[in-house]
């Protein structure tokens, strides 16, 4: 571990000495590509060398206990306990900073909520979780934009995809993939009787070019006229768009926009994050025995999480956390639950790490 520490660090270094350089400077790309490594590389090197401050702290703390004088020798003695107290909790956080990261943390987020079981009800929830979203992207300042929406008829919705944009969006919502269970007395009950009803939510990484290689060969696109509210242009002009990629008979639609052009691109898109997709479950299923011993694996089939509301619980299934908080969930208030989640998909990570090892 400490080998690659002073790799990382000499690595970090030489990147300092490169991003004062005058000629990197004028090279805009170049500079872009190095000050990004700089950060990356900064928060662990920062970790390291607060490791070594305390660890030299109790070489120091140890070596006061042979002064002849008592006040020096009790100092470092309650010195030394300090220091003592904190190396285990900075070691612990260099080992997860040194864990192999997930290439797509930084990506944007495909987020797709489609209403299952429970008819009307389900359309509702469908709402309302797309709703605790957008909530919990406000929150963390970022850009939710609507790729294509189906309402129900009492205000709830069938399906939407949308797609959202910001620092370390999939790091924080990865987790978020399943099918989502709500119990609770539908507003179309009149006997006051529970009833429980589901939603699956996927969590696709935004795909760049560079990721997915669609040729022209392998599409079809077809126009149609969009439907529901929207003004002149609905029902009338051949705006949106159906895009099959025929290989994987994978289907994205996008009406969205009053313009072609827009909706083409915007499908696009969703097309290459799903098919991204599909090829990262490739390897996952590789991976399929360390994939078990994650948080989940965001199969959509996978019940994740129930939301009782007459009790105002909210309970993960995946890592058996329960809160009483559900109305606060429900506002965007989500960060305890991802933060429970990303600890303890990295808990088993390290578990992993360290059997793999011995």
């Amino acid at each position: 571990m400490f080998e690659r520490l002073i790799q990382v660090t000499e690595r970090y270094e030489d990147i300092s000495r490169q991003l004062a350089d005058p000629a990197v400077i004028q090279d805009h790309q170049q500079y872009q590509k190095l000050a990004k490594q700089h950060r990356d590389l900064e928060i662990l090197v920062e970790a390291y060398r607060e490791y070594k401050r305390v660890e030299q702290g109790i070489q120091d703390a140890k070596a006061m206990l042979h002064e002849q004088d008592a006040d020096l020798r009790q100092m470092a003695t309650e010195e030394l306990e300090q220091l003592q107290a904190q190396l285990p909790a900075a070691e612990e956080r260099l080992k997860l900073l040194l864990l192999p990261k997930d290439p797509n943390d930084d990506k944007n987020v495909v987020l797709e909520i489609r209403a299952g079981t429970g008819g009307d009800e389900a359309s509702l929830f469908a709402a309302e979780i797309y709703r605790m979203y957008t909530r919990f992207a406000e929150l963390h300042h970022w850009r939710v934009e609507v790729l294509s929406a189906s309402e129900s008829g009492i205000g709830g919705l069938k399906e939407v995809i949308a797609i959202i944009e910001g620092d370390r969006v999939f790091s924080q919502l990865k987790y978020e993939g399943g099918v989502h269970r709500v119990q609770r007395v539908p507003a179309t009950e009149t006997q006051g009787r529970v009833h429980t009803s589901a939603i699956t939510v996927a969590v696709l990484p935004e795909a760049e070019d560079v990721d997915v290689k669609i040729e022209a060969k392998d599409i079809r696109v077809d126009t149609f006229c969009s439907s529901g509210p929207g003004g002149q242009s609905v029902n009338t002009t051949y705006s949106a768009i159906r895009i099959t990629h025929i290989p994987t008979n994978t289907v994205v639609s996008c009406q969205d926009e009053k313009s072609q052009i827009k909706n083409r691109e915007k499908a696009m898109r969703v097309l290459r994050s799903r098919l991204y997709e599909v090829e990262m479950e490739k390897q996952h299923q590789a991976l399929a025995k360390e994939r078990k011993q994650m948080v989940g694996s965001g199969d959509r089939s996978e019940k994740i999480r129930t939301y009782n509301f007459p009790q105002n619980r909210l309970t993960d299934h995946r890592i058996g956390l329960t809160l009483h908080q559900l109305s606060e969930v429900m506002e965007g208030k989500l960060q305890s639950v991802v933060d429970a989640l990303i600890a303890h998909d990295q808990a088993e990570r390290l578990r992993a790490e360290s059997e793999a090892s011995v």
